[in-house]
């Protein structure tokens, strides 16, 4: 196949492709020859342990100015985004749930969610304050979100669970083509994990299309999502790929025992 029908391709199907990609923070190489393709409709999982480079992936496809892409290439419905700002990434589709979301004293809820949809959304597609109030609380209901958390400042005092719905509202309100949820399920319980975990399904029902790339440790999280493919990463490195059974062996017998029994 040559080069010009692979992008054909890539650009009608959607797919967010990785290719080689070499991603250092600081100065050092974290990532190492990565080569990775995101298709629409599909739910993704890449687990591993601590220190794998899983986050450092995800930063480097939305665009985290702190990592470095030393080599390699991103592309998006073959159009190539590896020097592109977070913000054109996030206006191309692109969304990333963070692990540790920033504390913004002095800044409304209400405001910071606004002030992105219509960002995304761009001219001529923006909401009046009356169409995003009533889109907001809509949203709001799914996740079982009281009214009251939006007029606080953005993150501040919020629990770690607090956290992570105020990622899945952002998700839901933006309609993502491709979602990276880097732990969005960490400092949940189980009623918060289902609760997220509804949201998430609900808005790929709303968006078919919707890609949802996760970095978890949890399987339960996975129980409700029914991932396609599973990745393991290991040293900056894809080592193993399969399917949501790779992901209950994990849970079965650890990382170790997987890593030794693939020789790796």
């Amino acid at each position: 196949m040559t080069m010009t029908n692979k992008n054909t391709t890539i650009e009608k199907q959607g797919i967010l492709a990785v290719e080689n990609l070499h991603v250092s923070v600081a100065g050092k190489e974290i990532i190492k020859s990565v080569s990775l393709t995101f298709e629409p409709g599909k739910v993704y999982v890449i687990m591993g342990p601590n220190g794998a480079g899983k986050s450092t992936l995800a930063n480097a496809l939305m665009g985290n100015p702190q990592y470095t892409i030393t080599s390699g290439a991103i592309t998006l419905r073959g159009e190539e985004i590896t020097s592109l700002p977070v913000d054109m990434r996030a206006k191309r589709g692109l969304f990333l749930s963070l692990q540790y979301p920033t504390e913004i004293p002095g800044i409304k809820m209400s405001h910071f969610l606004r002030t992105i949809v219509n960002n995304v959304r761009g001219e001529g597609q923006k909401l009046s304050v009356l169409e995003f109030q009533k889109l907001l609380e809509d949203k709001m209901k799914q996740l079982q979100i009281d009214s009251s958390f939006v007029k606080r400042y953005l993150n501040e005092g919020f629990s770690g669970g607090e956290k992570k719905k105020s990622e899945m509202l952002q998700l839901m309100l933006l309609q993502p083509t491709f979602a990276l949820l880097d732990e969005t399920d960490s400092g949940l319980d189980v009623d918060g994990i289902k609760i997220v975990a509804e949201g998430l399904n609900c808005a790929r029902r709303e968006n078919p299309e919707m890609c949802i790339i996760v970095i978890t440790h949890y399987i339960k999280f996975l129980d409700y999502l029914k991932p396609d493919y599973v990745y393991v990463m290991q040293n900056g490195k894809i080592v193993i790929s399969g399917t949501a059974s790779l992901a209950q062996e994990i849970e079965q017998n650890g990382f170790t025992k997987l890593l030794e029994k693939n020789k790796v």
